[in-house]
């Protein structure tokens, strides 16, 4: 066993290899504080037939780890979460760019969290321990990485600030580097500016170097010889392939910028391909793929002509639109050239957030954005069904852009669940969800903190290109997304195909977003000034009332069934807080302005003497029963029904019947007792009911005092003896 340890943020970070999984091509054990990790690589067979790196990355949360098992009845078996998949794309985005494109094996890396100690961050964690296992590895490697987090607090920058549930901090950014560059970033941020993120950038850099170090020990020590990729160059079958195609790259660029899909280029192909013999085919694709991205990158380099015709720095042509969809809560359609977006919000109850289930604990969600990418968004066929990594990514980036400007429950008590629809794909799809998720959320009436908006910047060699299409994302260097209001970003991706960016790199890219950002955002406040003042006539209606804590188990009832009969008879969505707080959501008003006033009468204190409106709900011998508050009913005795002997109160009221109280009497256990007898005033009176010869012997009015607990003993034990 071989074993380095190194200090961050006051804890041991350790890296162990040599103890668990020694089939596995490597295998390192990570462990941060009391967070442990377990990280394999694995090398399979060579595929020369993929155009693309056969990499997997799985990344796998044990609910042992927390010390937790699954709360379902049913299941108990952990199942992949999207929490888990959005782990998985981080660790993925920090090691792919370092393989050589000429590696085609099939590799693996799995990453099991073993414990946690909610205190140190496993997906961090994660990240380091694959790192470590693949540069122990013989795999073609130009790493090892070190990755870092970066918050907030009190206006401080703080590394790998203490973990738990991050929605609502002020910054979450996550950045991986080598000894030199930097592959991958990912943030959220609560519109921190561009130079403060540029900081907390140089900062993770910085603690990255200790890290990277540490691995380097490892493996001097630990490290097996790694595979040489050897490549040949068939420069005969390139110069052929060359006078075959010509000057026809002019015709595919300029078609396939215009529309996804690659058509032009897929014909092309076909036309050269007949020309080569069978056992060439292969290698010919690869080396029309290899000229078709130096010509476009020399245009771009040498001319500074794009593959559209932009200038380097120019956004497409924009248009946007609001309340495009009837009955739905808010809608809107955000186009920025071929990409284009269609987002729709649903607002609905806070129970109908979503629950969240970790070995850290279980948290709740309100605000949750979903991308769907369809395979028509880029003229293709394909397969409709489960989303993708992709498709959980890219929501999860403009659910992370909008969370920072979402208001506060206290302000808008509602779950949030936006849908981006993408109906045509040429670059930066995800940002085209964020712009239109904001005009979504205006249009649905969400009061807004700030709208947001969002850019993709692309790099050839050293020149940064403003909002790439879908050429200039596959055979440039990297595809930088920032979002972000008028004071500062909100959210942040970094994917590059190069081992890296400088630092110098990045801080030109964050000055260059902000620039395209404030212009979309021109137009689209443009369409939508301001969020509406109304919510949509189809959308539930929610109230807020506050009701004392005592009262929450008479408001729900034996198992419930107060509030679900309360529920089912005025169609409301009624949500309870243990504070006390509830929550009514409705769409006919008049259904839910009959439970608010129940709910407000539960926490309302009766006094003697108050005057009431009340409806007779039931009779009974010794008098009437009568509502004069929702959930409220008081007695009236016969003897305070009228000044005259009653023998039957069915000769003074009436079921539904509405009649003049006043209180005459409220229990420590809640009765009340009322009277039906005023003066000619009109004010509460106590008349003195004439002796009548038909009244029946012993017979006097009704006191509820005179049937205390007390007297009803004392009569009992103590009265004299009578003599029969």
């Amino acid at each position: 066993m071989t074993k380095k340890s190194l200090t961050i943020a006051s804890s041991e970070l350790s890296f162990e290899t040599g103890k668990l999984a020694g089939q596995a091509t490597a295998s390192v054990v990570a462990r941060y504080g009391d967070s442990v990790v377990l990280a394999t690589v694995t090398v399979g067979r060579e595929d020369k037939t993929k155009d693309y790196f056969p990499l997997s990355v799985e990344y796998q949360e044990r609910l042992y780890a927390g010390g937790r098992i699954k709360g379902s009845r049913w299941l108990k078996r952990e199942r992949n979460t999207d929490e888990e998949t959005l782990s998985a794309r981080l660790i993925d985005r920090s090691i792919r760019p370092l393989f050589p494109k000429e590696f085609k094996n099939e590799v693996q890396v799995i990453v099991m969290v073993l414990a946690t100690d909610t205190i140190h961050d496993t997906d961090i964690l994660a990240i380091n321990a694959a790192s470590a296992a693949l540069a122990i590895s013989p795999l073609p490697w130009a790493g090892p990485v070190g990755a870092t987090r970066i918050g907030l607090e009190n206006g401080q920058l703080v590394v790998n600030p203490q973990n738990g549930n991050r929605e609502g901090v002020d910054l979450d950014l996550v950045v991986t580097c080598t000894d030199t560059v930097t592959p991958m970033i990912e943030a959220g941020a609560n519109q921190i500016p561009e130079a403060q993120m540029m900081e907390a950038v140089k900062l993770a850099f910085e603690n990255n170097q200790k890290i990277v170090a540490s691995i380097q020990e490892l493996v001097k020590e630990a490290g097996k010889e790694k595979i040489i990729i050897k490549t040949k160059v068939n420069t005969e079958l390139v110069s052929q392939v060359q006078k075959t195609i010509g000057d026809k790259f002019n015709e595919v660029v300029e078609y396939s910028s215009k529309q996804e899909g690659g058509a032009a280029l897929e014909a092309l192909k076909t036309s050269v391909l007949e020309g080569f013999e069978p056992k060439d085919k292969l290698e010919v694709v690869g080396i029309i793929e290899e000229l078709l991205g130096t010509f476009i990158r020399n245009n771009i380099l040498k001319k500074s002509i794009r593959p559209d015709g932009r200038k380097l720095d120019e956004i497409r042509p924009l248009y946007c639109e609001v309340g495009v969809l009837p009955r739905v809560h808010g809608s809107a359609i955000f186009q920025r050239g071929q990409t284009q977006a269609l987002t729709v919000t649903t607002l609905g109850a806070p129970s109908l957030g979503q629950s969240l289930e970790s070995a850290e604990g279980e948290s709740v969600k309100r605000y949750m954005h979903h991308y769907n990418f369809p395979p028509f968004s880029t003229g293709e066929t394909g397969k409709v069904g489960s989303p993708k990594r992709r498709e959980i990514g890219h929501g999860a980036l403009a659910e992370r852009g909008l969370a920072p400007v979402i208001p506060a429950e206290s302000v808008f008590p509602y779950a949030i669940r936006v849908v981006s629809e993408i109906m045509s794909s040429n670059g930066s799809s995800s940002m085209a969800s964020t712009c239109g998720s904001t005009l979504s959320l205006m249009d649905a009436g969400v009061p807004l903190i700030a709208p947001v908006a969002g850019i993709s910047i692309g790099l050839v060699d050293d020149v940064l290109l403003t909002d790439i299409i879908g050429l200039e994302d596959h055979y440039g260097d990297m595809d930088f997304k920032v979002a972000g209001t008028e004071t500062g970003i909100t959210a942040i991706q970094l994917d590059t195909k190069v081992p890296g960016l400088t630092l110098a790199i990045c801080e030109e890219v964050f000055a260059r977003a902000r620039t395209a950002r404030m212009q979309i955002m021109e137009k689209m406040l443009a369409t939508l000034p301001k969020y509406r003042d109304t919510l949509s006539q189809f959308a539930p209606k929610i109230s807020t009332v506050q009701i004392p804590v005592e009262k929450i188990g008479e408001l729900i009832g034996p198992g419930g069934k107060n509030i679900k009969k309360l529920m089912a008879d005025n169609e409301v969505q009624i949500d309870v807080d243990d504070n006390g707080s509830v929550f009514v959501t409705g769409v006919d008003t008049d259904s839910t302005n009959k439970v608010l006033e129940y709910l407000k009468s539960m926490g309302r204190e009766i006094a003697i003497g108050e005057i009431f409106e009340g409806v007779v709900m039931n009779l009974a011998a010794f008098g009437a029963f009568v509502n004069i508050l929702p959930g409220k009913d008081g007695l009236v005795h016969v003897s305070r029904m009228s000044t005259e002997y009653v023998g039957d109160p069915a000769t003074v009221v009436s079921v539904g019947q509405n009649v003049k109280v006043w209180v005459t009497e409220v229990t420590p256990e809640g009765k009340i007792g009322l009277s039906m007898l005023f003066d000619e005033n009109g004010n509460p009176a106590e008349k003195a009911v004439e002796p009548r010869q038909d009244r029946p012997m012993g017979s006097r009015p009704y006191r509820p005092s005179d049937r205390s607990a007390a007297n009803r003993g004392h009569d009992r034990f103590n009265a004299p003896r009578r003599r029969y």
